[in-house]
């Protein structure tokens, strides 16, 4: 069997093919490489940075919180067991278990060909381990061992590696039941420089079809210590906990349901649902009616506090019910689904929509409304901008699209900046590297074209990397 290729990434990447247009690309993306990495939606634990333990192998580093790994590798015949993943989530494993999920990785590299996961990959192995051995099952262990060895040293602990992937802002994704103290111990210890924010992810207390939904409200009323019996208590022990995380650095809050409906019900009748639902009798439309009812509430919330509100919806979660009794969620079994936001939208943006308190960013993985919808709402609504491809989405093509059907419509100013959206924390400064690489070749061919000129062009590279994120999302 012939030797595998070495591992190589060009300095070119995803740079336009065509060479005049990448010579400007390439002095674009000279001006925004080494710019701070602004991550303001995020999956990494904030205990990771805190406690700054070393990681415990490459398995549980690079592999086991990785749902785009992880599904990829299933639908090629893996076992979700033998790639570590288990009821309670992504534990350690033992040693010989690390690296059986290691080798199906490397047999298994191939089905990667042409993903994201594999760009990720390659960059992450070649410049932040500076592996030249590329994954394949002659190189596993061999790849296994080399990593390992650099986790065990300084340089490679959290806090190394955010200070030297030049990670100015990290926020992570938080339950309102969290109490915060990952994030309490980071603001507390002066050796630790960075900015790590709290996101205040309301969902599941939103959802009163849950069948853990009373228990969940219980729960939230201890926490916050504002009895939830009726309705009125539990608005204000949302309300309570929004605070907490402000009080905490949180700049934003996240919400994820299956559509976008925002349409508010009258108080009286909100209180009726919230009594059923309390009883478990609410029907499955009062339970609908009342979450689109709680994400207005959480947008007019916004208007009073200032948290950033993060809207994607449209997501069928768990889609194979199998998969999720065996192994929870976040298995990669998440399935997007079509989205209407125009008029569901409408009853949040009517009230909120031109708000000077209030900042809305609205995401999607349905690639349909990105023109029809989303960039004409922004194009109107000072409140609204839209959010960057992400999950799905955060690929190169899939970000060339975006650039081009949001543009023309509603510019460069009402979009997000670049959102990495991830668990997998190696993997956020080659996320980043990418973006910029694909907004140095768009803006290039802007130029190419002469609609823009190159000081301009320079000018908006900048500001997507810096300005845009920073002001969207008050930091």
């Amino acid at each position: 069997m012939p030797a595998p290729a070495p591992l190589t990434v060009h300095p070119d990447r995803l740079l336009p093919a065509d060479p005049t247009v990448r010579g400007i690309a390439r002095s674009l993306y000279e001006h925004t490489k080494s710019l701070p990495i602004i991550s303001p939606h995020s999956h990494v634990p904030a205990d990771w940075l805190s406690t700054n333990e070393p990681f415990a192998d490459p398995t549980h580093l690079l592999l086991q919180p990785d749902h785009y790994a992880l599904r990829l590798l299933h639908a090629n015949g893996a076992d979700l067991s033998d790639l570590g993943r288990g009821p309670g989530g992504f534990a350690p494993l033992a040693e010989e278990a690390a690296r059986r999920a290691w080798r199906i990785l490397c047999e298994n590299y191939h089905v990667f060909r042409g993903t994201p996961v594999k760009y990720w990959f390659d960059t992450t192995f070649a410049e932040v381990f500076g592996v030249s051995r590329a994954p394949s099952a002659q190189t596993a262990d061999a790849l296994y061992d080399e990593i390992a060895a650099a986790l065990t040293t300084p340089e490679f602990r959290p806090r190394a590696l955010f200070e030297r992937f030049g990670m100015s802002v990290l926020a992570t994704t938080d339950d309102p039941l969290d109490d915060l103290s990952a994030h309490a111990a980071l603001a507390a210890d002066g050796t630790f420089t960075g900015r790590v924010l709290p996101t205040f992810r309301p969902d599941r207390f939103l959802e009163p079809a849950r069948a853990d939904w009373p228990d969940l409200v219980r729960r939230l009323g201890e926490v916050s210590g504002v009895d939830t019996g009726d309705y009125r208590g539990y608005v204000a022990a949302l309300e309570n906990r929004r605070a907490y995380f402000k009080a905490h650095g949180a700049v934003s809050s996240d919400h994820s349901h299956a559509d976008a409906g925002t349409e508010p019900l009258e108080a009286g009748e909100a209180a009726v649902i919230y009594a059923a639902a309390l009883a478990g009798e609410a029907t499955p439309a009062q339970a609908t009616a009342f979450r689109r009812h709680m994400v207005h509430e959480m947008a007019r919330m916004a208007t009073e506090d200032g948290l950033v509100m993060t809207l994607h919806p449209a997501v069928r979660r768990n889609h194979d019910p199998r998969t999720f009794a065996e192994y929870g969620p976040d298995t990669g079994a998440d399935i997007p689904t079509s989205v209407e936001f125009t008029h569901a939208l409408q009853p949040l943006l009517g009230r909120f929509g031109n708000h000077p308190d209030f900042t809305l960013v609205v995401f999607t993985i349905d690639e349909t409304v990105y023109s029809r919808e989303l960039a004409p709402m922004a194009g109107f609504y000072r409140s609204m901008h839209v959010g960057v491809p992400w999950w799905f989405l955060d690929a190169p093509d899939a970000i060339r699209r975006f650039r081009g059907a949001v543009t023309e419509t509603a510019g460069f100013y009402r979009t997000s900046g670049f959102i990495d959206d991830t668990r997998a924390f190696l993997s956020i400064p080659t996320r980043h590297d990418m973006a910029r690489r694909l907004d140095a070749g768009y803006l290039a061919g802007l130029v190419a074209e002469h609609r823009l000129s190159e000081d301009e062009a320079h000018a908006v590279a900048l500001d997507l990397v810096t300005t845009i994120p920073a002001k969207v999302f008050k930091l």
